[in-house]
């Protein structure tokens, strides 16, 4: 019976962190931004939203290449592009 109590015990101190856990959940826009080398051998880049962004090699570089056209992309079309913060 004590061991019950002790597992019951357990149990609430464990819920009671895990809530305090989730409710300081940062907004993607404050999380770290981090990266993994994915299962498949891709760079996944975590921290930008609720899932990774996942790409080979060579498909970010090619992105890398193209980070002034972004950039002006997103000027031209400011009005039309919404943000999430």
């Amino acid at each position: 019976m004590e061991n019950h109590d002790e597992l019951r015990v357990e149990l609430e101190k464990l819920r009671a962190e895990n809530a305090a856990l989730k409710s300081e959940k940062k907004p993607a826009s404050l999380r770290e931004i981090s990266f993994k080398v994915a299962e498949k051998g891709g760079l996944s880049v975590y921290g930008l939203g609720r899932f990774p962004v996942t790409l080979y090699k060579e498909q970010w570089i090619r992105l890398l290449d193209k980070q002034g056209d972004i950039r002006n992309f997103i000027k031209d079309n400011e009005e039309k592009l919404k943000s999430r913060e």
